[in-house]
């Protein structure tokens, strides 16, 4: 199945304006990463280690978001395993920012040859029994590019985004995103184009761990804490007719390679039940995070919503 191009969709284009000298830094920064695509992963990653190590250090908001979060979820983890966690996922963000040019740059093969799906059958013999899929994505730092390596399959991707400030950025990242065919829809149009996607065949890209604020939301538990979790998955596989398959996708240090996991579909969904509908979505990202925490974009307004309407951050 290739791109369609409808009303819904979200398809920003080229315009002369991104020439004008305001974008003049963003095009120099584009141009930086799209060198650092084609160098080698370690000699990148140990940069990546090198900046990450002395940002994690700095006290900013995102750092104090990621504080807060950890000392939430983890109430029972020393400050130093704490620390430790943060001082990882700044890493992870580093190599995964610095190599993001690689989607666009190198050519599919190379993708393939450094992207492992584990137990991607779950996957295949859904789509190829017919059935709808809404896939639950985390927010790791890899989280791009399981959309882009599931298009190269074959298997096209629709995914709700959120306009970038910068409009270049915006521009490429869209670019980026629909290499190989798929559809993104503007978050503030709402959820029925998105849902007219997936009854059309493409895989739905759902991410369920965002804080959009305690009116679309329920609390429920994810690790030590409580968190308002968004509360119309139910609702959306019902009118998509979809099953609802966890994927969360990582990156190896180890050997350069993105590794997709796929796991069984969430049942019995739904279940009736808005708050345990959203508990079990938590607990598979608690699953996912259980091994390697420091995967996950720790640096999220994650906690932003308290059920006494306190602020955390």
């Amino acid at each position: 199945m290739s791109q369609e191009s409808n009303n819904t969709s979200y398809l920003p284009t080229f315009e002369w304006a991104f020439l004008h000298p305001r974008y003049w830094g963003t095009w120099l920064g584009m141009f930086l990463v799209a060198i650092l695509a084609f160098v080698p992963f370690r000699l990148r990653d140990k940069f990546a280690e090198f900046l990450a190590k002395r940002l994690v250090k700095m006290n900013n908001r995102a750092k104090k978001r990621a504080v807060v979060n950890l000392r939430e979820c983890f109430p029972e983890k020393t400050e130093e395993e704490r620390f430790a966690i943060l001082e990882q996922s700044y890493i992870n963000a580093g190599c995964v920012m610095l190599g993001f040019a690689t989607i666009m740059m190198r050519s599919k093969r190379y993708l393939e040859k450094r992207t492992l799906f584990r137990n991607e059958e779950i996957l295949t013999e859904l789509v190829e029994k017919g059935q709808k899929v809404i896939l639950l994505v985390p927010h790791s730092w890899a989280i791009d590019y399981p959309a882009v390596q599931l298009a190269s399959r074959g298997l096209p991707v629709a995914a709700m985004v959120k306009k970038q400030k910068n409009r270049v950025v915006d521009w490429l990242m869209n670019v980026q995103r629909l290499k190989y065919g798929g559809r993104t829809h503007e978050r503030a149009d709402g959820v029925k184009p998105f849902i007219k996607s997936v009854r059309e065949g493409f895989l739905g890209y759902y991410l369920p761990d965002e804080d959009h604020g305690p009116e679309y939301s329920v609390f429920v538990p994810l690790f030590g804490t409580q968190k308002a979790t968004l509360s119309g998955l139910g609702k959306l596989a019902k009118l998509s007719r979809a099953k609802i398959v966890p994927l969360m996708p990582v990156y190896n240090r180890e050997t350069g390679n993105f590794e997709v996991i796929v796991q069984p579909p969430l049942a019995p969904f739904p279940t009736g039940s808005e708050e345990a509908d959203a508990r079990m979505m938590n607990e598979r990202i608690e699953q996912f995070l259980e091994s390697d925490p420091g995967q996950y974009m720790w640096i999220m307004n994650l906690l932003r919503s308290r059920p006494d309407g306190s602020q955390l951050y």
